[in-house]
């Protein structure tokens, strides 16, 4: 039954954007707080448009309501200036987990019929 209502809201820290600074000769990490704020349990998983810049860790997981997660982003040593940043981004997606179901992540729950909420959260790049 949890599958047929739409998932609650999460809350990301930071909430609209993440920002690296330079110099970008060395892997920078950068902590995001995810936040359940629904009364339901929740599987997510990110996405990135730039999987050989960017990286995420854990890439997935489950939280129970209010429960929160720390992911590491990291933006690995490239050439600023030279490369297209423009379309960096990563995305968060959620969705109810079915009743009854382990807290363990399964990717199946994003590919039935349940609905998935998505947050983008654009990279930004300081020189």
């Amino acid at each position: 039954m949890a599958q047929s209502v739409p998932p609650g809201d999460i809350a990301t820290q930071p909430g609209t954007k993440i920002v690296f600074n330079a110099p970008y000769d060395d892997k920078h990490t950068y902590h995001i707080k995810v936040t359940n704020s629904s009364a339901r349990r929740i599987g997510w998983a990110f996405k990135t448009t730039n999987m050989k810049r960017l990286g995420v860790d854990p890439a997935a997981g489950v939280l129970d309501p209010k429960e929160n997660a720390l992911i590491a982003v990291s933006c690995d040593a490239f050439a600023y200036g030279q490369e297209d940043t423009n379309n960096d981004r990563i995305t968060i997606e959620w969705t109810n987990t079915p009743d009854g179901a382990a807290k363990q992540f399964r990717r199946e729950w994003f590919q039935g019929d349940g609905m998935v909420r998505r947050k983008n959260l654009p990279i930004e790049y300081n020189p």
